[in-house]
């Protein structure tokens, strides 16, 4: 068992070609077999709804930057992921993506509406 306190999450921030939603939307879709299968918390991936409509987040824990660099490794060697990071390349709908790596606030972490401790 893994202390939340030292968790981290990795947030992609993704400018997106707005008329290609959709494809980008197919590509957040297959990540969620494949990060998970490779070691990833995967917490979700999230579309443009209203306002900027070419900015979308994707946000994935980790218990430790070790475990991110694991599951990096696996990613590498995932056929479906290396045929999701293909057809993100040949299809362009990816523009520019930037990653940071955030400490979790163990209190504030995945709190559902309505529940108090």
């Amino acid at each position: 068992m893994h202390n939340d306190n030292q968790k981290i999450t990795c947030f992609i921030q993704y400018k997106i070609n707005p008329f290609k939603i959709k494809e980008f939307e197919q590509y957040a879709k297959n990540w969620g077999e494949i990060i998970p299968r490779c070691g990833g918390d995967l917490l979700g991936y999230f579309l443009p709804h209203e306002s900027t409509n070419d900015i979308a987040y994707g946000l994935i824990s980790f218990n430790s930057l070790a475990d991110y660099e694991n599951y990096r490794a696996r990613l590498k060697n995932d056929d479906k992921g290396f045929a999701n990071f293909s057809m993100a390349q040949a299809q362009q709908f990816i523009i520019e993506e930037n990653r940071s790596f955030l400490k979790i606030i163990p209190q504030t972490y995945k709190q559902a509406a309505g529940v108090v401790k």
